[in-house]
């Protein structure tokens, strides 16, 4: 059985965030795959069923648990279907209870994954845990089905931010993410200079991922908030965790947005089972 693991939102290996690829053409076990996710202990781990060569289905496993969404894993496992799979330049994952992801890759390789957009709304009643797991002043908590999105009062707030994940973990299976945004942005990312339009950064611990190093996911809620903020159609998004990220997102419509983003391949392999 294949499998690869592929630097996701990156050009450039040991940046972005790395995932796990396995496509085959039924599903393995769900105890297979969670074993797997765990001993690969990555973010993700992307299990994708072929149907055809432009059709595929598409979950995702934390080392603890299946999630119901995940960009990167998406992003990566485009990547590989691109590389090894198909002829296409276009192919469309079906997720079950999200619907159809549409994925182009252009001549330079970049991935363009279009997504549903999952608005945040901001709630005033908030979990205490929520409080007392972050560090930092903020401003105003929003809420959507995957997060909590924090906004804070300053992008090196952000930056700075060291928060109490024990804390965090007691919001159970609602992650949390936090955002900011300043005029002119200008973040050193590994060595690469860049204006970023917000910045982000998230935490799951509850489900194995102390801090996740690129979430596309969560940017189908953060960006869409900045946008309607700056009143801006497309916007540059910059994940400042240790191995940074860069996503690249347009507003297509109320309901979907496009998140598009690089990937290189780290390794390919046998597994034993």
């Amino acid at each position: 059985m294949k499998i690869y693991q592929v630097d996701a939102f990156s050009q450039k290996l040991f940046q972005g965030n790395p995932a796990a690829v396995i496509v085959q053409d039924e599903w393995l076990s769900d105890e297979l795959m969670q074993n797997i996710a765990l001993e690969n202990n990555l973010s993700e781990t992307a299990f994708v069923k072929r149907i055809d060569d432009t059709h595929y289905a598409i979950r995702w496993f934390t080392p603890t648990a299946e999630v119901a969404f995940c960009g990167h894993a998406t992003l990566a496992s485009a990547f590989i279907l691109f590389r090894e799979y198909t002829k296409a330049t276009e192919i469309e994952f079906e997720v079950k209870n999200l619907g159809t992801f549409y994925v182009s890759q252009a001549i330079d390789g970049k991935i363009n994954m279009n997504f549903p957009i999952r608005k945040a709304e901001q709630v005033s009643d908030y979990p205490q845990a929520l409080r007392d797991g972050l560090t930092k002043p903020f401003k105003a908590v929003y809420l959507n089905a995957q997060a909590y999105i924090v906004e804070y009062e300053s992008v090196q707030d952000v930056l700075d931010e060291q928060p109490n994940l024990e804390k965090l973990k007691q919001l159970g299976q609602v992650r949390t993410a936090i955002t900011a945004s300043q005029p002119d942005i200008a973040i050193t990312a590994k060595g690469e200079d860049g204006k970023f339009d917000c910045v982000s950064r998230y935490f799951a611990p509850t489900i194995g991922i102390d801090e996740d190093p690129v979430t596309g996911s969560i940017h189908t809620a953060i960006v869409p908030l900045w946008a309607e903020k700056l009143n801006k159609q497309r916007l540059v998004a910059y994940q400042a965790s240790a191995r940074g990220g860069i996503l690249e997102c347009f507003i297509e419509s109320a309901e979907r947005i496009e998140i598009s983003g690089y990937a290189k391949l780290y390794m390919q392999a046998e597994l034993s089972i």
